[in-house]
């Protein structure tokens, strides 16, 4: 049998023609006219989907959504002494930018209406972190020695979107910023905002798995363009304007290729498509579970949110379902070469995180427990679908 994945590519068919392109005229240098286009293709679309407010966005496009919010925190000044309040329950790329940078993590539960940050934790943590030393740069001193808590890092998992009213008020109640982790969710939208564009600065990816891919990369994305702009100059390993070269501070070498970005440009006009098949593969899920005593699926809370479903994730309670547990399911896929996931297994629980902050009851490591990402991908075929409910009927029929 051949495998079916998580989620694959999904290529459109014209994301050769710009690679080509490329190729024909040349540009095989790191920047050129597929990345100039592929930034505008980003801000365009999160514009466009902003229906409700008047946004511009720039973009800045990297080799990954990692990449992107590291070169955030660099350019908030993060230094060793400082902290940075992140979701525990995320994938690696979100933490390990802040170690990048040597500062400490305060990691903050979820909650279960979007699996999300959970601001009454958030709230608790910057309590602690004040009454710790730590400052908020330009309103409280910080002290003992400590630095600043310089940013709050909320994740839209699997594409659902944060409680983003929530988090922008707490953040202009403290003035500490928000860098959004909107690495999943392209295409998801909040009050009929796109993600991406409530933060001061947020990151996008586009890694093989993704709803649009690049084959690897990613983008940082903020409404102030000055970011933007030093964002394009450290990640060209901030190369000084000089006939020679002259480097006045420490760069990296972030940027997205022409060729990359020529993928990326056939794949912004499909993105839409894409978005529209992933969620009804949420639907026929959804349906499917529908009558099973305990199964739940991470779900939009109500009207104001729109999510890209890059994943659908399940949640199977044992007690529930007769002993039936997430590990039952995904054996019974592997047997049949269909590939799920568990959810992410939060970062405080993580070995190399194990003397962080945590802040919360515990709410992520039950979804850890109990939760599993299904076969998602938007070229999911009908026989594939068969196959994947013939192992769930199985199960629960």
């Amino acid at each position: 049998m051949d495998k079916i994945w998580l989620s694959s590519p999904h290529m459109g068919g014209n994301e050769i023609n710009y690679v080509n392109e490329a190729f024909q005229t040349n540009w095989i240098a790191p920047l050129g006219p597929n990345v100039n286009g592929f930034e505008e293709d980003i801000s365009n679309f999160i514009k466009v989907e902003s229906t409700e407010t008047q946004i511009n966005i720039s973009t800045a496009a990297l080799t990954s959504g990692t990449a992107a919010l590291h070169l955030a925190l660099v350019m908030l000044g993060t230094n060793e002494n400082d902290v940075v309040i992140v979701q525990s329950f995320t994938f690696c790329g979100t933490t390990n930018p802040v170690e990048y940078q040597k500062a400490k993590i305060a990691f903050v539960d979820s909650e279960l209406d979007t699996w999300n940050m959970d601001p009454n934790c958030v709230r608790e943590a910057i309590s602690d972190l004040l009454n710790m030393g730590y400052g908020i740069e330009g309103k409280v001193e910080s002290k003992l020695g400590l630095g600043y808590i310089r940013a709050i890092m909320p994740v839209h998992l699997y594409g659902m979107p944060a409680k983003m009213n929530e988090l922008i008020a707490i953040s202009t109640e403290f003035g500490i910023p928000i860098v959004e982790d909107a690495a999943e969710a392209l295409g998801s939208r909040y009050n009929n905002q796109a993600c991406g564009s409530f933060g001061l600065m947020a990151a996008l990816s586009f890694n093989g798995n993704k709803i649009i891919t690049t084959s690897g990369g990613g983008a940082l994305v903020s409404s102030q363009s000055e970011f933007i702009e030093k964002a394009r100059f450290l990640s060209t390993q901030a190369r000084d304007n000089a006939p020679h070269y002259q480097h006045s501070q420490i760069g990296y070498n972030y940027r997205m290729s022409n060729i990359v970005a020529g993928i990326g440009r056939g794949q912004m006009e499909v993105l839409k498509q894409r978005v529209e098949q992933r969620r009804l593969n949420n639907l026929r899920y959804k349906e499917y579970f529908q009558n099973i005593e305990g199964v739940s699926l991470q779900t939009e809370p109500d009207s104001n949110y729109y999510s890209n479903f890059w994943l659908t994730s399940i949640l199977i309670d044992p007690i529930k379902t007769g002993g039936i547990s997430r590990e039952t399911v995904r054996l019974a896929m592997e047997k049949q070469n269909i590939e799920c996931r568990p959810l992410w297994k939060p970062m405080h629980m993580q070995p190399v995180y194990d003397r962080a902050n945590f802040y919360g009851s515990g709410v992520c490591e039950k979804l850890f427990e109990n939760g599993l990402c299904l076969p998602s991908g938007s070229n999911l075929s009908e026989d594939e679908f068969k196959r994947i409910f013939d192992v769930l009927d199985s199960i629960f029929k």
